[in-house]
């Protein structure tokens, strides 16, 4: 039986603001498809161009957290909160940023499963702790989970960065299950060869 990729009946594309129905053409052109969550932000157009915009913000990488690391915090978030959709599309992410290939998709697939068992280094298994703190239990945070960070050499716009995306995620995860967004069918069978 199909189930509807939401809860809510969006816009037809044609009907969205010229500027969004930009922002679809570059993903069908980029990854070959409209990810569903551009789809079901749709619902509210002037909020799609805010939280997108601020997604872009987020993974500009830096010297310290590059992208395979801001993809990682999305992982191991969604991870935690079991957010299907999330789960998927970053966890194709990941594997094209960890470098595409059948390395770095098992590696994917570990940190999208349970991060401890991935082998990771200090500075990611601080990452990814700190990620799944702010996620699990973030009234436990405090001033010595962001030196863990800055310990293992991240800058403090760096360590500003983790927090940020861990909280990003935890918005997006539940606006995502809030309101019942399936990943896109491509992204089962993009990079896995």
């Amino acid at each position: 039986m199909a189930r509807a990729l939401w809860f809510f009946t969006v816009p037809d594309e044609s009907e969205l603001p010229e500027r969004l129905q930009g922002l679809f053409a570059k993903a069908r052109e980029s990854v070959g498809f409209v990810p569903n969550v551009f789809r079901a932000y749709s619902y509210r157009p002037e909020r799609l161009s805010a939280w997108f915009a601020h997604y872009k913000q987020l993974h500009e990488p830096t010297p310290g957290l590059d992208a395979a690391d801001r993809e990682m915090i999305a992982v191991v978030v969604s991870a935690y909160n079991r957010c299907t959709y999330c789960i998927v599309s970053h966890g194709h992410a990941l594997r094209v940023a960890l470098g595409g290939n059948s390395e770095a998709g098992v590696l994917a697939d570990h940190i999208a499963t349970n991060w401890r068992h991935a082998a990771l280094d200090e500075r990611r298994t601080a990452i990814c702790a700190f990620a799944e703190k702010v996620t699990a239990t973030p009234w436990l945070m405090d001033e010595a989970d962001l030196r863990s960070l800055a310990a293992v050499g991240l800058s403090d716009h760096e360590v500003w960065d983790v927090a940020e995306i861990a909280a990003m995620y935890n918005f997006t995860n539940r606006m995502a299950m809030a309101t019942g967004q399936l990943p896109n069918e491509e992204y089962h069978h993009l990079d896995r060869g």
